[in-house]
């Protein structure tokens, strides 16, 4: 998965690689403990611990992880996994062609006006990509609201509220349909 996506006009080119647990955790880390990531909810994480939670994904036939790229340069992390197996097991029916995903924009001190929505949208069309996949499923926060709103720009629609062991989430889902119309509008 190295696919470049086109993106919004003055963005630059968005790629994923595979993650590489032990090679990207200094990485990572940095992202994922940054006050900015507090919805990633690994603050307090130790460089082993996020070593340790990406080798675990890496060993997992149903999650999958890869570092975003930004003309080159690691910027995001975007995570799938199979919401039938992993995530969400006991809290919704899921769907043949139900692929979950989570995604983090590395935090920045020199932010770029539309990044963020650039970077679901590559996240989105990735997985759309997939002929398999019929509908992407998230389940942030409730708390984050901007998420919600980057959710709803790419065609989100929010379900219900679900409880998840470590927080409250909002249970949403995309089809090809709702995304393609979104992004086309």
């Amino acid at each position: 998965m190295s696919t470049t996506t086109p993106t919004a006009a003055g963005i630059g080119a968005l790629t994923l690689r595979p993650l590489d647990p032990l090679k990207d955790a200094v990485l990572l880390h940095s992202w994922v403990t940054h006050p900015k990531s507090a919805f990633w909810m690994m603050q307090d994480a130790s460089l082993v611990d996020v070593e340790r939670a990406y080798m675990e994904i890496a060993a997992d036939e149903h999650h999958h992880a890869y570092v975003g790229l930004h003309d080159g340069v690691p910027a995001f992390l975007m995570e799938k996994y199979d919401p039938a197996h992993r995530e969400l097991v006991g809290l919704y029916e899921p769907e043949p062609g139900d692929v979950g995903m989570h995604f983090l924009v590395a935090p920045t001190d020199r932010p770029l006006h539309g990044f963020t929505r650039a970077v679901i949208t590559a996240v989105m069309t990735e997985l759309f990509a997939d002929p398999a996949t019929a509908r992407v499923v998230v389940e942030p926060d409730v708390d984050n609201k901007a998420v919600h709103t980057l959710n709803a720009a790419v065609g989100f629609v929010p379900e219900r509220e679900i409880q998840k062991p470590e927080k409250k989430a909002l249970l949403s889902f995309c089809t090809r349909e709702q995304f393609a119309k979104a992004v086309s509008a």
